[in-house]
């Protein structure tokens, strides 16, 4: 079965580009964070302890992404080829055989994917050190280093969790597991929401008064949230569909809330990112503009513009990658649906009313998205508001929530609306 992975691979390369795409920005990120533990090795003992911390919070935060970034679009990129497994099956093709097809596809994928992301790792680490060093936390003289650490994260991690998140996508070949699947899903978004919401205490709580220390909790909080909602895609998009599903009109409207019904795990795929992008980036600049405001004319300790700094490179790069995730997916998961375009024109369909159909389909993702990232983004903003501000709800003006908001609109509707303009041209016939 392995041979049958690789010839996979080569006749269907379009079907792994997005687990691809993933992997390797995945892989780039935790290159260029490790890459800062090889530099540390270099120089002297405060400026290695900057970039030791920066390369510990950065690469774990985005190990978490990352392993929940590839684990998305590949189980995304198994269930769409559902037909093809089905087909193995009724040849004689035995689970395990199969299982084994999915882990060797998703270790040859990581490995290119690592290999073609050294180059732009060790891009990043450059970035990274120099942004270290314009801001006095790494002594100028220190050297850059590319070394152990970052092949061993960029190639062991990335691989790791390919192979993770090959095994979840390979055990719903089941019908069993397929059924014990949602369990698995939603005890993992409690684990996540309960630990988000335990720092969120511990920085009301413990962490008030102690100035931009509480940021470290804070962030933390708000991104274990989005985690644990983003798992929860698909009851939210049910939600968000029932509640709006009947202001739907017209043919366009009809389909688009059948399709969402139908469709639920697939097009909360698409949830997961633009849930990922709201939250993360709503509560880290929130955040920054309380912890701005409240550090006005107060001297900071000599630390503060490490945290700063640290915050910034990190969230800054996660909602980077988020948004590229977000647009990967959303891409993917629009192209996977030819066929069904093509059997709505041949039933009578316009070109012009799938696309208002996906469009809509857009809005319902999107909002279902904004709406937890929102809620999510809370769980950072209000309880780091009362340790920093005792404030409940700190003054905040709202044209930063409105371009984040703005920028998860245009990424959703730019990707979705145009891979189905891409997916209807030509004859339905020709699919």
């Amino acid at each position: 079965m392995i041979g049958v992975a690789l010839r996979n691979l080569r006749h269907r390369p379009g079907g792994f580009v997005a687990t691809f795409l993933s992997a390797f920005l995945g892989a780039t990120l935790l290159m260029g964070f490790a890459s800062l533990i090889d530099t540390a090795a270099g120089t002297d003992a405060d400026s290695a302890d900057s970039l030791v911390t920066t390369a510990g919070v950065g690469g774990g935060w985005c190990l978490v992404i990352v392993v929940f970034a590839v684990t998305s679009t590949l189980s995304l990129s198994v269930r769409q080829r559902a037909g093809q497994v089905a087909l193995l099956h009724r040849v004689g093709a035995t689970g395990p055989q199969l299982r084994r097809m999915i882990l060797g596809e998703a270790a040859a994928v990581a490995l290119l994917a690592s290999a073609a992301a050294v180059p732009l790792g060790i891009a990043v680490g450059r970035v990274l050190l120099d942004l270290l060093q314009s801001t006095g936390q790494v002594a100028e003289a220190t050297e850059f280093a590319f070394g152990g650490a970052a092949i061993n994260a960029g190639f062991g991690v990335t691989l790791l969790g390919a192979l993770i998140a090959a095994v979840a996508a390979a055990r719903r070949t089941t019908q069993d597991q397929r059924r014990a699947r949602p369990r698995l899903r939603r005890a993992g978004a409690a684990l996540f929401l309960a630990a988000g919401a335990s720092c969120a205490t511990l920085t009301a709580t413990v962490m008030d008064g102690k100035g931009v220390d509480a940021m470290q909790t804070a962030g933390q909080a708000g991104i274990w949230a989005s985690l644990g909602l983003a798992l929860l895609a698909p009851e939210l998009l049910r939600l968000v569909t029932m509640v709006l599903g009947p202001a739907f009109r017209g043919v366009a409207g009809e389909l688009a809330v059948l399709a969402v019904r139908t469709r639920t795990r697939q097009l909360a795929s698409a949830v997961m990112p633009v849930l990922l992008f709201t939250g993360v980036a709503t509560g880290t600049v929130y955040m920054q503009a309380i912890e701005d405001r409240a550090a006005e004319g107060q001297v900071q300790p000599d630390y503060a513009q490490d945290v700063q700094t640290l915050n910034y490179v990190v969230v800054g790069m996660m909602t980077l990658f988020v948004a590229i995730m977000l647009v990967n997916t959303l891409i993917a998961a629009t192209s996977s649906r030819r066929r069904e375009f093509a059997q709505h024109r041949l039933a009578g369909a316009t070109r012009g009313q799938l696309v208002a159909m996906v469009s809509l389909e857009g809005l319902l993702v999107t909002v279902t998205g904004v709406l937890g990232g929102s809620l999510a983004s809370l769980v950072t903003i209000l309880p780091f508001g009362l340790a920093r501000a005792d404030r409940l709800w700190p003054e905040a003006t709202p044209a930063a929530y409105a371009v984040v908001v703005a920028t998860a609109v245009a990424l959703t509707g730019a990707a979705m609306i145009g891979t189905t303009r891409r997916s209807t041209r030509g004859p339905a016939t020709a699919v």
